[in-house]
């Protein structure tokens, strides 16, 4: 195998993509291009000290700057991009989170309104020790501290979506885009279903940690390294985002009502078991539904996000997406 080929892309602060389709790709790239990219966080960097509120230092809608996109050559519709995670690093040593009025799981919103005032506008500055992989919270209201592990992963991962449609990125959708899901860590492929010629692939919003749901609708936000494998595969169909991880195969599913953005994973799951496995549909409902884990991506996005996921050590001999994320696991271990 020759050494794979590495594009590094450090945009500059007027470089960044802020949608999903609509924006000319940064560059073109052939699958099996190595990536080393820097992502800024969702507040492009604007909010770094207890005293800069989201709503003086950001203007709306210019929130979750992407880098991106990439073209990627030979993607057609009706074949799959797979991005395998190398590695997400923190680029600086802090990051912030904060409340947002009328935005979260726990307040009034723009679409679930009520007479109640929003919630005061409040960061957090969390300080993260890169050595010893912590993120430090201190509380505003008394003198609680606690060091949390570092889980770097990826809020927003997509591609141009269908039907000449131009989506913020801060939506979450069948193209990808804010999905919010701690599984997309370090060590997993995400595959996503091509929906223009090019795929055109973007990613950002580099979370440090973040609890499944994303309650206040704003993890440790951080830019990010990140060093991704872009591969192809022809002719290959994925109507929904998936996960594969060296333990288990994940689905997604994004809409509201929540119920919805349940269902959707699930059934995608079931139909990943039929495909790829040998199940009949409901001989594969029935397995999923005993052994199916289900935590929550989002419930504060312009569209929620669940995941459905199963063992692999459970599911019967088989290969799936023709075996790539193994061979891709292979590739970056050459990288590091």
């Amino acid at each position: 195998m020759s050494d794979p080929r590495i594009l590094t892309v450090r945009p500059e602060p007027g470089e960044f993509a802020w949608t999903f389709g609509g924006a000319p790709p940064v560059a073109r790239i052939e699958p099996g291009t190595v990536l080393d990219l820097y992502t800024e966080d969702c507040f492009a960097g604007r909010v770094r000290s207890e005293k800069d509120l989201v709503s003086e230092v950001c203007e709306f809608p210019f929130l979750n700057p992407q880098t991106g996109p990439f073209h990627i050559e030979g993607a057609e519709p009706g074949d799959t991009v797979a991005v395998h995670f190398v590695s997400i690093e923190p680029a600086r040593d802090w990051a912030a989170s904060t409340t947002v009025p009328l935005f979260g799981a726990l307040t009034s919103t723009h679409t679930t309104a009520s007479l109640q005032p929003p919630l005061p506008e409040t960061v957090w500055i969390w300080q993260l020790d890169r050595t010893r992989r912590t993120a430090l919270f201190r509380a505003h209201d008394s003198d609680i501290e606690a060091e949390l592990p570092m889980d770097p992963m990826h809020g927003t991962v997509g591609v141009a979506p269908a039907n000449l449609e131009v989506r913020s990125a801060l939506v979450p959708d069948a193209h990808g885009g804010n999905m919010d899901t701690p599984e997309m860590r370090a060590g997993v492929t995400c595959y996503l279903g091509v929906n223009v010629e090019g795929a055109l692939l973007s990613l950002g919003d580099g979370h440090a940690r973040q609890g499944e749901g994303e309650t206040c609708g704003v993890a440790v936000e951080c830019a990010m390294n990140t060093v991704v494998i872009v591969e192809l595969l022809k002719g290959l169909a994925t109507p929904w985002p998936r996960i594969e991880s060296d333990t288990h195969i994940i689905s997604t599913g994004s809409a509201r009502p929540l119920e919805d953005a349940f269902r959707i994973s699930q059934l995608d799951l079931v139909q990943w078991l039929v495909r790829d496995y040998g199940f009949s549909e409901l001989d594969a409902y029935q397995f999923a539904t005993q052994a199916v884990e289900s935590p929550l991506a989002n419930v504060c996005d312009t569209n929620y996000t669940c995941v459905a996921k199963i063992r692999k050590q459970w599911l019967p001999t088989g290969e799936t997406y023709r075996g790539l994320h193994a061979r891709l696991r292979e590739t970056a271990a050459t990288l590091r």
